[in-house]
């Protein structure tokens, strides 16, 4: 009798404490409302009307930001800041990405990192937005940047999604 009083305290305590945990989904939805907010103060488009594209490749990956239906003055502002990404990029600056993610997030500490040479950004116009090509032929930058990609679309849930063909057009 005792040894089945104590298992059923037991078990009410440990389906307690899982009631007052917070969920997976919880926590993802709170961090993808930090990020939006934080994304508000260093993106000067709107994420309502854009649309955050990740794309692994084999030798890295691609980033794009596309207008989400029809709202062509984002276009100038995803170019505008893309471009300066992209730039800033090339030079090892994470800083604006850190600002809206954490300087924690995975891959970011071997991006920082790789030399000259290892990791190559490139910026490009497209009809509908801009992308920008992150690109190494060292494995370890690869595998950097897919973690990179695949904490962002974490990161900005509803806002991001990893296949192209799935991109919203105009």
């Amino acid at each position: 009798m005792h040894v089945h009083l104590i298992c059923s305290v037991l078990l009410l305590a440990a389906a307690s404490d899982c009631l007052s945990q917070p969920t997976n989904a919880a926590v993802a939805d709170s961090r993808q409302t930090e990020v939006r907010q934080k994304g508000a103060q260093v993106m000067p488009f709107t994420l309502d009307e854009t649309v955050h594209l990740f794309d692994k490749t084999d030798t890295g990956g691609v980033q794009r930001v596309l207008v989400r239906g029809d709202a062509p003055e984002q276009l100038t502002m995803i170019r505008s800041h893309l471009h300066g990404i992209a730039q800033a990029f090339a030079g090892r600056d994470f800083g604006k990405p850190m600002r809206i993610h954490g300087a924690d997030m995975p891959g970011l500490a071997q991006m920082r990192a790789a030399k000259a040479g290892e990791l190559s950004v490139a910026y490009r116009e497209l009809p509908d937005g801009a992308e920008i090509v992150d690109a190494s032929d060292s494995p370890d930058v690869i595998a950097a940047i897919h973690r990179w990609f695949d904490a962002q679309l974490r990161d900005h849930g509803k806002d991001a999604m990893r296949d192209p063909a799935d991109a919203p057009r105009k």
